[in-house]
């Protein structure tokens, strides 16, 4: 059984700030009434001023991300969350993609499903249970690619980590796993329903890896943007990677934005280890590299802590030249990912001792759009939009 979430003055005091100050007292996880937060922000913001140029450039700054759609309030990728997301008034909704056995693109973190569907309760798959390699980790589970798309739609969707969001485990169960096809189609659905495009951030997941196997993501991307008119350089849509080639790849196949993710600077991207390039992510960090990722890419998404480094005690240290030096090759920064409890907040912005309570979230925030980025990827994008609305106002 789960135990019911203990509620602190901490994280009442950001949910009050976002719901009370802009709902009118009602609760910011209601879909309905959350389209409020929306219209708040934008009056207060004035980011209809800040747009400018066509494309990617007219996106409001700071442009809120919603990670792998409203994760903080429903389980991640599916139709509820993407939804939800939509109706705080996200800019840009996040999908991962993964293939099935037969070839589909379908939204999940990993391909790995064991923690996020009910793949576990299905007798019928026990024997699909099995470890394999991914990028150099050894993992246990059940795998996308050894499921048809058939299969994949019996399973139920479900919250990763139920320890931290035991809120989110109502909605266990309620919605499938979606194809990237269907996300598309959604996207076209709510756009003309809510007179806007809607952003999506899309990102290949393991494409080495998957394409190892025979199922490359990048040619199959980049058959569904074409279908469905997301393939040109002003289109609503930005594509991702923690892969430097596999930006390349659709670099030459679609004129979408691209975005190149960047992992601890210790870090090799997994297709550099694989083709023995020795550079790490601290060597495209550099203004060389930054150079470099500029010949073929828009923007860059580090880890915050690229950013804004924490010390030994979890505090935010002495800013980087990240920003400037990227913002020097014209390149945009969509740093991830902010979240609004303890255990994810510097040590700084966090409040009391229980790790899954909200902490100061909105004054993380405002140090982090602080040092200049144009976006951030968010769990909670009500909250991110509401520092945004702050800094903005400043």
């Amino acid at each position: 059984m789960t135990q019911p979430e203990r509620r602190t003055p901490a994280r009442r005091a950001v949910l009050g700030a976002a719901g009370a100050a802009v709902l009118g007292g009602s609760t910011v996880l209601a879909g309905g009434t959350a389209q409020a937060v929306q219209s708040a922000v934008a009056a207060d913001t004035g980011h209809d001023a800040r747009r400018k140029g066509h494309g990617y450039r007219s996106l409001p700054v700071p442009t809120v991300i919603a990670h792998r759609g409203a994760s903080g309030y429903r389980p991640e990728h599916t139709l509820g969350s993407y939804r939800l997301a939509l109706d705080m008034g996200a800019h840009v909704i996040e999908q991962d993609l993964v293939p099935t056995k037969d070839g589909h693109l379908v939204c999940r973190h990993e391909n790995e499903i064991g923690g996020t569907t009910d793949v576990a309760d299905h007798p019928e798959f026990a024997s699909r249970r099995t470890t394999k390699t991914v990028d150099g980790v050894a993992l246990t589970g059940w795998f996308t690619e050894d499921f048809t798309l058939a299969e994949l739609k019996t399973l139920r969707a479900k919250e990763r980590i139920p320890a931290t969001r035991q809120e989110n485990t109502l909605y266990d169960g309620r919605w499938d796993v979606p194809t990237f096809e269907e996300v598309l189609r959604w996207a076209e659905r709510e756009g003309r329903r809510r007179g806007r495009e809607v952003w999506l951030h899309v990102e290949t997941k393991h494409p080495t890896y998957f394409r190892s196997l025979g199922l490359a993501l990048e040619e199959r991307l980049a058959r569904l943007l074409r279908r469905y008119g997301r393939h040109r350089a002003d289109s609503p849509v930005f594509l991702q990677s923690f892969e430097p080639g596999s930006i390349q790849r659709l670099a030459r196949l679609v004129d979408s934005p691209r975005v190149v993710l960047l992992s601890a600077a210790n870090t090799r991207p997994w297709d550099f280890v694989q083709s023995g390039d020795p550079r790490t992510v601290a060597d495209l960090v550099t203004p060389e590299g930054l150079r470099w990722i500029a010949s073929y890419a828009q923007g860059i998404g580090p880890t915050i802590d690229l950013i804004l480094p924490r010390d030994a005690s979890g505090r935010l240290g002495t800013e980087t030249t990240l920003v400037r030096d990227a913002h020097a090759e014209e390149l945009i920064l969509h740093p991830y990912t902010q979240r609004n409890e303890n255990s994810f907040l510097p040590a700084e912005y966090r409040r009391g001792t229980d790790p899954v309570a909200y902490g100061d979230a909105f004054g993380a925030l405002q140090r982090f759009f602080a040092t200049g980025i144009d976006g951030i990827f968010s769990d909670n994008a009500d909250t991110a939009l509401l520092a945004a609305a702050d800094f903005s106002a400043r």
